[in-house]
This record gives structure tokens, sequence and C-alpha cells, in this order.
């Protein structure tokens, strides 16, 4: 049976409803999410001010959300240069581990009298650790024409399983009374509070810098118009004698730079030793901060401000409502779906052609 509907791009999408599509998308994620907690017997108003309201009424509040905005607009910033690229890049959580690993070896190895310069060491560590592990995706794709989606998203586990041995083994603290998990870091490979009084440390600072750089490269610079071709159109990229092996090591290793350097972060700052989970999950909901922000650089910034109010929105109704741990994981992929809809409505058309006519109109 023929699918009754053809879709069509629209010839003129409306600039304005374009514009604001992501708002769109955030305002219905929060009216199913309502609906949700009405199913499950919440009070619709309530639960939505408990989950996006109560987390920013304190400065503590504000200062969770930075810690968990920090490795969230780092890894969406790689994941922008590799989709507009046309490199599909699914495993920055797994290069989040192992850029988290190098750099928490490296940081094991300072000493209590320690210069406040050797966490220079851990975070250049870090960035290599995970730099190297995204450019064994860029070798495959390069070499062997793997899928860099299958592959990518296959190491996540290699370095899960990596960390876990990891802290059960060669690093594991000797006098942690057998738990799995390395020594605390010393005060040099930590990195200081910024805000007194919260956990936002001054990975904040390096965010900045980061998204500065990826700013610059994206729309000042030459290779960054390379990528932009090479993404759009690969025929073309390749007739102006434009490198698109060298755009896929580009982008990947771009990509897993930073999502390294969020590791670090993350290891170095609020958690401040190496655990089997460092990440809840910051890789893969960076996808959806990069699609939210509409593949822009400086649109990860409120992207990653939504995303991390529903991080810290699922624990606070996990304590005050009673509600799942698995809360977080449903908004952000009511926000997936609503703005592909939302999308969908603004750039395409519909129209109905029956099941017996839509073969011979969609050809």
């Amino acid at each position: 049976m023929n699918f009754p509907i053809a879709i069509y791009n629209r010839e003129r999408p409306n600039r304005f409803l374009a514009a604001i599509s992501p708002i769109l998308a955030v305002i219905l994620t929060l009216a199913l999410g309502g609906a949700i907690f009405a199913m499950v017997g919440k009070e619709p108003l309530y639960s939505l001010y408990v989950f996006c309201v109560e987390p920013l009424l304190t400065l503590r509040g504000w200062g969770e959300l930075g810690v968990k905005m920090t490795p969230l607009i780092l890894c969406a910033l790689g994941l922008v240069v590799c989709y507009r690229a046309n490199i599909w890049n699914i495993g920055a959580e797994g290069q989040l581990i192992i850029g988290a690993l190098c750099g928490g070896y490296v940081a094991l190895q300072a000493s209590p009298d320690q210069s406040g310069l050797f966490m220079i060491w851990v975070i250049l560590a870090s960035i290599v650790g995970g730099a190297l592990y995204a450019s064994i995706t860029a070798w495959l794709r390069d070499k062997c024409n793997a899928n860099e989606i299958l592959v990518s998203l296959m190491l996540v586990y290699v370095a899960e399983l990596l960390l876990s041995w990891a802290v059960q083994s060669p690093l594991r603290d000797p006098q942690g009374l057998g738990f799995p998990q390395s020594p605390m870091f010393e005060t040099a490979a930590t990195l200081p509070i910024m805000i007194p009084g919260t956990r936002m440390h001054w990975g904040g600072g390096l965010v900045v810098i980061s998204l500065f750089l990826i700013w610059l490269i994206m729309s000042k610079m030459f290779i960054g118009f390379q990528v932009r071709v090479a993404g759009l159109a690969p025929k073309a990229s390749s007739y102006a004698g434009f490198s698109n092996r060298a755009m896929i090591y580009f982008a990947l290793l771009l990509s897993g730079a930073l999502a390294g350097l969020a590791g670090v972060i993350e290891v170095c700052g609020p958690i401040g030793q190496l655990t089997p989970k460092i990440s809840p999950g910051y890789g893969f909901a960076a996808i959806i901060v990069a699609f939210v922000a509409r593949l822009k650089p400086v649109g990860t910034v409120p992207a990653a401000f939504v995303m991390a109010l529903f991080y810290l929105g699922g624990e606070l109704a996990q304590s005050r409502l009673g509600t799942p741990a698995a809360l977080t994981g449903v908004f952000q992929g009511l926000l997936l779906f609503c703005i592909m809809v939302c999308d969908s409505m603004i750039f395409c058309r519909f129209r109905w052609v029956g099941f017996g006519n839509w073969k011979k109109e969609a050809a």
C-alpha cells in the first residue's frame, strides 16, 4: 500500500517562522511534558514549575546550570563542524570519555606541591586523547569507506569499557575501600571555582574561548568555507580543488578534541577523580543541542541552556515529585521530535494524493 501524502520543499519558507522554530519547539515540548505529568497523576502546572523554574531560583541552581552547560556546549560545537561537513559523528560521548581518561591519567601524576600550570598538560592530554580517538572513525571512513555513524557509535561502548577497566585495575585508588574509582586529584590538577558558593568552575572560560574560535573558523576563515562547501556540495568541493578527505579528518579530529576537553573539564571540575560513570550522556544530548542551535556555534548557548535545564529539572522532579530518572531523557527526546515537526511544517508542504496516485505523484 502506497503512502497517501506527498511531501514537497517549500520554495519560500516563512523566514520569521524559521527563525522562531526552536522557540516553538521548546513551547510544544513543555506542553507535551505537562500532558505527560497529568497522565502519571501529577499536577501539570506545579510539575512544570518544579521542572523548569525552581532550578533557577537560587545562585547554586544557576551554578549547576553552568556546570552542565559546559560539556554540552563543547561537544555541540564539535558536532556543528562535523554536521556542516556532512559527517555524522554520533560518538562524542566516547571521545569525551577517552579525553577524560587521558587527562585524568596525567592529572594523577601531579604532586601536592605542583604548580597550577600543571593543568595545561592535563588539558592538552585530554584534547589529544579525544582527537586521536575520533581519528579512528576518520581513518576507517577514509580508508575503508566505513559508515561513520556506526563506527563512532560502537566506539562509545569501547570507551566505556576502557574507563571501567582503568578505574577497576591500574588507576584504582588503593585506599578507596575497593570502590572502582581513582584517587582524588591534587589541587594543581583541578579547575578553580569561578563563583563562590557554587560548583561553577573556570571551565566556563575555556567554553568562551572555544566558542569564539569555532565561530571564527566557521564564519571568517577559509577552512570554514571549505567545510560548508564539502557538506553542501561534495562534487563542487572536489571540482574547486578542496580535499574532501582533509575535511573528514579536520571535522572529526576537531570534534574529538572538543569532546575530550569537555571530558577533562568534567572530571577535573565537579567530579575531581575518575569514576566508572563520568557523563550522564552529554555527548548524545549534544546532538540535540547542535540541531536546536541550527548548526550555528552561537546558537549552542541557548540550546545548551534548555538541555541543561532539563537535566536539573529531571533531578529536582525525581526528588520532589517522585518521577523516574528517565524523565530527563523523555524531555530531551520530545525536544528533538518537536524541532523536527516544527521544521517539517515550516520548510515543507504536504499534499494528500490518495493511496492510488501517490507513486505517480511522487515520480
